[in-house]
């Protein structure tokens, strides 16, 4: 059987044999055919990839010179005049003809993607690392397409590590963890997800001191390298473990579960600009239980496109040409049924984030967070769950402290202290679980009070909650940040 390697040296084998594949731009040609999958690079293409900026004039003959060359490499015992069944001619190009259990990084890509049980995924993750034996594409990294590639792939290797992890967590495997978890967040010390497995990790050993402590280091390197604080999702296990309310087994990994509801989560994107799009795209390409509804380049687009594909989530830009995002955002949500909209941003001003809240969108993201966080935004809007960093509400509630609207929901008066309790802790950003955990009430108990309250405030959104809570004066800035 013929087989490629790419994570680690770029060899092709026969039934174990390693051939002979030329000298290292001979090997660029099939290593560049390997990477686009499947699909046929034009000749052009390869001519430009493989000799940057200055190709020689007889490139073309050189390219059909490789060809033909590693052709009767891989198919040795192929006559003279048969047509090529693994090097093939595809116009205007060439192609790479395998199936995806003969390429190990597309075997690599396919695990990645599985999803199931904790014990599925963990043996998935386990197989689909043991495919590397070193750094992807590492003898063409002075050719940018190898170097984007070996990028790509190593991304996804940081992500099976992850779900792994996640996946041996819940099977109670927290101990045999901790010192991999260790060296993977001391590895990448920028990824949330890292710290929380690790903090997990010690946690379920008992040892909920070093617990803390892996999140104060994560705090203490996000504040030297980034300037900013732990994430809104780290500042919540932080506070569980404080509360000791960390449920058991941990959780599955965000890659490895969808919005609980046993349904792929469909995402609508919308963001004038192609390459945030594309960055999207691939991100939700290759995570499980989620997947792209569609696209749009601007405000209409993503109107349009909301009515055609029902998506459960919009990921929306808030300024785009033609109809602004927040524009696009109240019109979508004056939709019967509308999806969860998420606002996404680079810094976003304080007035169009204000407006935002009003008008009931799920919470804001940032363009520059790490996938994670972005499919964790995904799922919690998903769920019905807040998205907004109270340090964010508190800023903006002070900023427009004494403004009225309108539109505003009515006074609180008449409420019962029960639905206040339960309205003062939605403004604070707590889940349903949460809440039910802090009022001992069961989770269902807890979206049902919410529920009571979006509809005796003529509210439909939690976003909406926060804001009417703050605004009435039930909390102020300064006391609601509890993370």
């Amino acid at each position: 059987m013929l087989t490629f390697t790419a994570l680690g040296p770029f060899q092709a084998w026969s039934d174990g044999a390693s051939l002979d594949l030329g000298g290292q731009r001979q090997r660029a040609v099939l290593a560049r055919l390997l990477v686009a999958g499947g699909r046929a690079v034009p000749v052009n293409t390869l001519i430009d990839e493989l000799w940057p900026g200055s190709p020689p004039a007889q490139a073309l003959s050189t390219i059909q010179g490789y060809v033909s060359r590693l052709r009767r490499a891989l198919e040795p015992d192929r006559a003279p005049r048969e047509e090529a069944g693994v090097l093939v001619s595809a116009a205007p190009g060439y192609a790479l003809r395998a199936a995806p259990e003969q390429v190990d990084a597309w075997r690599f890509e396919a695990l990645v993607k599985s999803d199931g049980d904790p014990a599925r995924v963990w043996a998935a993750m386990d197989t689909a690392l043991g495919l590397w034996r070193g750094p992807a594409l590492a003898e063409f990294a002075e050719l940018s397409w190898a170097a984007t590639e070996a990028s790509r792939l190593e991304e996804l290797r940081l992500i099976a590590v992850e779900r792994r992890a996640g996946a041996g967590l819940a099977l109670g495997r927290a101990t045999a963890l901790v010192a991999d978890l260790e060296a993977h967040a001391l590895a990448y010390p920028l990824r949330e997800e890292a710290w929380r497995l690790l903090s997990v990790a010690l946690y379920r050993m008992g040892r909920q001191g070093d617990a803390l402590a892996a999140l104060r280091r994560a705090r203490a390197v996000w504040r030297d390298e980034l300037g900013l604080d732990l994430s809104a999702g780290l500042k919540r296990l932080e506070a569980d473990m404080l509360a000791q309310r960390l449920e058991e087994p941990a959780a599955a990994t965000p890659a490895a579960h969808d919005s609980g509801r046993g349904k792929v989560l469909r995402v609508l994107v919308a963001d004038d600009q192609a390459l945030v799009r594309a960055g999207l795209r691939a991100m939700l390409d290759i995570e499980a239980g989620v997947e792209l509804a569609g696209e749009a380049g601007n405000g209409e687009e993503a109107i349009t496109g909301v009515r055609e594909t029902r998506p459960d989530v919009v990921l929306l830009d808030i300024q785009m040409p033609h109809l602004d995002g927040l524009a696009a955002a109240r019109r979508i949500l004056a939709e019967d049924r509308p999806p969860k909209v998420v606002m996404m941003t680079t810094f976003g001003s304080d007035e169009n984030l204000y407006a935002a809240l009003r008008a009931g969108v799920s919470g804001f993201v940032l363009k520059t967070s790490a996938p994670e966080q972005f499919l964790a935004a995904i799922r919690a809007a998903a769920a019905g769950d807040a998205l907004i960093d109270p340090a964010v509400t508190t800023r903006l509630i002070s900023a427009f402290t004494g403004r009225t609207d309108p539109a505003s929901p009515p006074a609180l008066a008449g409420l019962s202290d029960a639905r206040l309790d339960v309205l003062k802790l939605v403004a604070r950003g707590l889940t349903n679980r949460q809440i039910g955990q802090t009022l001992a009430l069961s989770e269902e108990e807890a979206g049902v009070m919410v529920k009571s309250l979006l509809e005796h405030l003529g509210l439909f959104d939690r976003a909406q909650l926060v804001m009417a809570a703050y605004e009435s004066g039930l909390v102020t800035p300064g006391t609601a940040v509890t993370k």
